[in-house]
């Protein structure tokens, strides 16, 4: 017998928490941010919290510089070869299919003509996704063309770069080449009072920084962006002495005049626009 009576049970259904789609969230590298997909990209990938620049792919540079559907590709048709025959665990030929796979990208750079804001330019843009945006025969034959273009045809150059490699060790000599190669086609592009506007972006390192990257007319950056020949990490342990707050990033280097502005990306359309109109 029941000493309080009737025994009334409650059933308690306790319902399991839906599972969220995956792809939907990205934490910022900077601040720990957790931020929604779709306001990210509506931010230009921008972290709306500390204003951190996520890497963009060239796509998404294109997209965001240069005018809708005024952009053309140049010397898309050139491939990498195997120079050396490079071996190691994965071999270049095997390197070059799987960042091929992995991007969409037959190289790490693109190079073209577009408008921005109805003012047409040459561009080169690289990708720090494919082999680290490194710098081997294509990739300089690209850009060497395109600046040699656009000195022909008297246009401005702007070329973004997004590159944590230098030379590309899987070519050797013929690699290092390159950095000599773009930088004199740079060369006799000024001398015929041509324009280029250098826009440094996260990574900017090593080979790319000592030849095109650094030989603007005007250099701008991206905020907080890394800049340097060797990484900080290989300099302290170099020099045994800790480096400055910040060392390497753009702030750093607009400080110390290695750089002429740092240039926000949502401003970077505008403030390339007026630079091209004034220096033109």
């Amino acid at each position: 017998m029941d000493l309080f009576g009737k025994s009334k049970y409650i059933k308690v259904t306790v319902s399991k928490k839906k599972d969220i789609p995956g792809g939907l969230w990205t934490k910022c590298e900077d601040c720990g941010e957790i931020i929604y997909n779709k306001k990210l990209e509506e931010n230009l990938y921008i972290c709306p919290k500390c204003n951190f620049h996520f890497t963009l792919s060239i796509k998404q540079r294109i997209e965001s510089l240069v005018d809708p559907d005024t952009f053309r590709e140049y010397y898309d048709d050139l491939r990498s070869v195997d120079p050396i025959e490079f071996k190691g665990p994965k071999s270049y030929v095997e390197k070059l299919k799987s960042d091929q796979k992995a991007t969409g990208l037959s190289e790490a750079a693109i190079v073209g003509t577009g408008l921005i804001k109805k003012t047409k330019a040459a561009f080169a843009f690289t990708d720090s996704r494919f082999i680290m945006g490194s710098m081997g025969s294509v990739v300089g034959e690209k850009i060497t063309r395109i600046v040699e273009f656009a000195t022909e045809k008297e246009l401005p150059v702007i070329i973004v770069s997004g590159s944590g490699g230098g030379a590309r060790m899987y070519e050797g000599m013929l690699s290092l080449m390159q950095m000599a190669k773009t930088s004199a086609a740079l060369a006799r592009h000024s001398e015929k009072g041509g324009l280029y506007i250098s826009v440094l972006t996260n990574p900017t390192m090593a080979g790319v920084l000592a030849s095109f990257s650094s030989l603007g007319d005007v250099i701008v950056a991206e905020p907080r962006a890394l800049i340097g020949f060797t990484g900080p990490r290989v300099i302290e342990q170099t020099i045994r002495q800790k480096l400055p707050e910040g060392f390497q990033r753009s702030e750093f280097l607009l400080e110390h005049g290695l750089i002429d502005m740092i240039i926000d990306r949502k401003d970077m359309r505008d403030r390339l626009h007026t630079l091209m109109e004034y220096m033109s």
